[in-house]
């Protein structure tokens, strides 16, 4: 069998159908919501991360899901990295109690390695 990294994404079956759950999930956890009068937007992180440590545990995780669907998708190692920073930098700063929460709100680092993936993918 061909290692995946040299099969083009767009002849891959999967690719269409991770890259769909990723973008569903990146923007449940950053952006589902808007507040009313303005184009911001926030999404399930701003509320979860409310709950002391566990919640900003929580979707800690959910980010590194994401991370690994990109390795998954041959996502190369510099990228990850970046990703990884995007996601350790919310998780420390969204623990800070208050502050963190807007910090969460602002720095949205799902969306953020979601556009990493895409501009590794390309169009599929």
């Amino acid at each position: 069998m061909a290692y995946a990294g040299t099969i083009p994404l767009s002849a891959r079956p999967d690719a269409l159908a991770r890259l769909k759950r990723l973008r569903r999930l990146a923007w449940l956890i950053d952006g589902v919501f808007k507040l009313p009068g303005t184009r911001f937007r926030f999404g399930l992180n701003s509320l979860v991360g409310l709950v002391p440590v566990g919640g900003d545990a929580v979707l800690g995780a959910l980010s590194l899901y994401i991370i690994y669907e990109a390795a998954q998708l041959g996502v190369p190692g510099p990228q990850l990295a970046r990703m990884f920073g995007n996601v350790a930098l919310e998780v420390v700063g969204g623990s800070v109690p208050v502050l963190g929460d807007v910090f969460d709100m602002a720095l949205k680092a799902n969306l953020r390695n979601l556009a990493i993936i895409e501009q590794h993918v390309g169009p599929l």
